[in-house]
Order: C-alpha cells, then sequence, then structure tokens
C-alpha cells in the first residue's frame, strides 16, 4: 500500500465556503477513484501557527492507496482533475509526500 499526504496552502482568493467544498469534493474521491483503500481530508484548525488563513496550510489530505499503480492512476483521473481545476486562482502553495506503508 502507499501513502499520499498533501496539505494545501492558499492566498487571499481562498474564502471558508471554497474551503468547505474542496473538503466535499476529496471526500467524494473515495468509490470513484479505483485504487482508494482510505482517505481523510479537512480543513486546519490547528492553533499552533498563528493565523491559519493567511500563514499556514488551510486544508489537508491523505489518502491510502492499494499500491503504487494505484497512486501513479490517480493523478490523470477525471475526478481528480476536476478537483485541481476548483484550485484555479486561489492555491498558493501545496506539499506532496507520497511513501510505500511499511507491513
Amino acid at each position: 500500500m502507499f501513502e499520499h499526504i498533501v496539505v494545501f496552502k492558499f492566498n487571499e482568493n481562498y474564502t471558508p465556503e471554497k474551503g468547505n467544498l474542496l473538503v466535499e469534493t476529496l471526500l467524494a474521491f473515495k468509490g470513484r477513484i479505483p485504487g482508494i483503500v482510505d482517505l481523510t481530508a479537512g480543513l486546519n484548525v490547528t492553533e499552533e501557527s498563528g493565523s491559519i488563513h493567511k500563514e499556514g496550510y488551510q486544508l489537508g489530505l491523505r489518502v491510502t492507496f492499494e499500491d503504487k499503480e494505484a497512486l501513479r492512476q490517480y493523478g490523470p483521473h477525471p475526478v481528480h482533475q476536476h478537483y485541481v481545476s476548483l484550485l484555479d486562482g486561489i492555491i498558493d502553495n501545496v506539499i506532496v509526500i507520497d511513501y510505500p506503508i511499511a507491513k
């Protein structure tokens, strides 16, 4: 299995309403994109990084895939590409980490 972790930092065009839409869209991936074993996503509620809407990362995603091939197929999948289109004009930075899950 492979873990895919993503954190998103948004610019001044981001709104809480847009954040809620992004989370709902991410949660709908499971069952629509083959190879997803588990998925969680949510808005950052930490109090440790100051203003999470201006300085920190506002959204986190964790996806567990069956295998590396499922992870590879995820990026170009139309459901994922629709999500990517929702980021247009609001994204400032993204951090992605992919790693095999040790058994």
